[in-house]
């Protein structure tokens, strides 16, 4: 794509954003929560125009990206965009970890 992929989160990507996020603010500054947010559009800027730029995860066609040390954004590339299928906290049990089919 000329100007790269467009970035689509699903319902339950945004929901465990949402959920670090209030966890983020009931336990760190603010300055933590920003840092959060800038790595974010950061790296999502960088998978909308190199997508296979991150390892592919365990999971065929999804692709794994490290924001900050304690979150995994797990991302794959449909049609026309890229699907931000979960945001994984790395502080909750693995066994919590539920990917989007």
């Amino acid at each position: 794509m000329k100007n790269g992929y467009k970035i689509k989160w699903t319902p339950h990507a945004l929901t465990e954003l949402q959920s670090t996020i209030e966890y983020l603010e009931q336990n760190f500054t603010q300055k933590e929560i920003i840092r959060l947010v800038q790595k974010i559009e950061s790296i999502t800027k960088l998978i909308a125009r190199y997508p296979n730029l991150f390892p592919k995860s365990n999971k065929a066609n999804m692709h794994r990206a490290v924001i900050l040390k304690y979150n995994n954004l797990y991302y794959r590339v449909k049609n026309e965009h890229i699907e931000i299928l979960s945001f994984f906290s790395n502080r909750q049990s693995p066994a919590k970890k539920k990917l989007a089919p």
